[in-house]
């Protein structure tokens, strides 16, 4: 008896130890077999593809050299991804069974072709890319509902709420943000789903609103980790949308929200602002409120107007507070090669520059006209995928976030990599304590370059407009 125990115990400790063996000569040979390297070149069509790896070997220095240090950190980055508006669910959700799985295996899943996308973005209520307006509470002209009794997720069970959860199944992991473009119309001044206010009277009722909604999609097995309190508060020029200006918005934080999430016991984030980078001073000024700065967890931006540089005022300002990137359209019928350049240089490298935990595309997927939308809302919004039935088209957006998100997964840290003229560039640490380094060149010809993080040194070249993501 004892010795068939033995016998078995050294056969099980062989096979341990070979393959702790195996794991130690593949992770050096990995490191030995160099850098990997996937190319985004639409002058040469090469999209998102793994090239062959690069040598690692150290050789004589280019004239252009970025300088990686991975012990100088920044943030901590929660993901990359698109807003999945109602319309984007709808389509995805009308897909055959096998050509959704497949699609949303290649949006969500992190292995072979699939791009990892991180995060994603949902409208509280509709937002102006489903096909008709509504919120959660909707009643006859003249009634209201202070009580929420009427409360109900009911329009988003046909699409939004399936198609989560088999995202879900795919990455149970993936960070939910919730953004409304209104609140329900018998709650505002001007009863009217575009523009208007919040009416004082219905702050507590609005708050409570909000609760409801996290511990309904909570139910559904949906984590909803942050919100922010009103989509584009500067601009009621849409369908829906509401005016809030920062002193309205500073006292629904301290009075109603923060209060009510702390007696639901709501652990959900609350970010401010959810606009443009010309106006710091809307989070700021909120900030500067210490009786609502204790419920805030950070400030969210878009890029229609002002630099992305601008970000980093608020940094400066409260560097305990977190700095998202939630949105950002591409009309339609996009253009690959500049869309491509522009928003990797401005919010994958810069936003995560100016210390953004997240970078987000707008909608996620739009039929070949760029429908749906609610009357009033946007008609040119390119979607980071077309789809027309079980037909997939993939646009600028679709690449923008692929060359970050597959890499750069949830967890990692950005760490210091010299600016170098025409290369603009970002480095991260991942959790598997991989360095990932995204080149862009800004330039008109084929750049080389030097890449060397102390230890590791290698040589590539971009052609104009391309963008490479290094991991090794």
């Amino acid at each position: 008896m004892h010795s068939h125990v033995n016998t078995r115990v050294i056969i099980l400790l062989l096979l341990l130890s070979l393959s702790s063996y195996g794991q130690t000569v593949s992770q050096k040979s990995t490191k030995a077999g160099g850098v990997e390297f996937w190319l985004t070149d639409p002058a040469r069509s090469i999209l998102f593809k793994k090239q062959p790896s690069v040598s690692l070997a150290g050789s004589k220095k280019t004239a252009a050299t970025i300088h990686v240090d991975p012990a100088q950190t920044y943030q901590t980055i929660d993901g990359f991804g698109y807003t999945l508006t109602g319309g984007s669910a709808m389509l995805i959700q009308r897909m055959d069974a096998s050509a959704r799985a497949t699609l949303l295996n290649e949006l969500f899943g992190t292995t072979g072709k699939s791009i990892g996308t991180s995060y994603l973005r949902v409208s509280i209520g509709a937002s102006d890319l489903d096909d008709h307006v509504f919120s959660y509470d909707d009643l006859p002209e003249g009634q209201t509902d202070p009580t929420l009794a009427k409360f109900s997720l009911a329009p988003d069970r046909d699409y939004l709420i399936p198609v989560l959860k088999q995202i879900l199944a795919i990455n149970p992991s993936i960070k939910i943000l919730g953004s409304p473009w209104s609140p329900p119309t018998w709650m505002k001044t001007n009863g009217n789903s575009k523009g208007g206010s919040l009416k004082t009277d219905y702050y507590d009722a609005y708050a409570r609103y909000f609760v409801k909604y996290i511990q309904g999609m909570a139910k559904e097995g949906i984590r909803i980790d942050a919100i922010t309190i009103q989509n584009e508060p500067l601009h009621p020029g849409n369908n829906p949308s509401m005016l809030m200006l920062p002193a309205e918005q500073a006292i629904f934080i301290k009075k109603s929200l923060g209060p009510a999430f702390k007696t639901a016991k709501i652990k959900t984030k609350i970010i401010l602002y959810d606009h443009n980078a010309d106006r710091p001073d809307y989070p700021i000024t909120i900030l500067n409120d210490a009786d609502a700065r204790k419920y805030v967890d950070g400030s969210a931006f878009h890029l229609y107007a002002g630099p992305i540089s601008a970000l980093s005022e608020v940094h400066k300002a409260y560097p305990d507070k977190n700095l998202y990137f939630t949105e950002q359209w591409i009309g339609a019928p996009g253009n690959l090669k500049g869309d491509l350049v522009w928003h990797v240089r401005e919010l994958i490298i810069g936003g995560t520059r100016n210390w953004c935990r997240t970078v987000l595309q707008w909608n996620l997927a739009a039929d070949p006209k760029q429908n749906p939308h609610t009357p009033g809302g946007c008609t040119e919004c390119l979607g980071a995928v077309t789809i027309d039935g079980n037909r997939v088209t993939r646009n600028p957006a679709y690449y923008n976030v692929a060359v970050a998100a597959k890499f750069v997964r949830p967890g990692s840290v950005r760490i210091a990599s010299d600016e170098v003229k025409s290369l603009p560039n970002v480095a991260f640490k991942t959790p598997d304590g991989l360095t990932v380094l995204i080149v862009l060149n800004d330039s008109s010809a084929t750049q080389q370059f030097t890449v060397d993080s102390g230890n590791s040194q290698f040589k590539s070249s971009l052609s104009a407009g391309a963008v490479g993501t290094y991991i090794w």
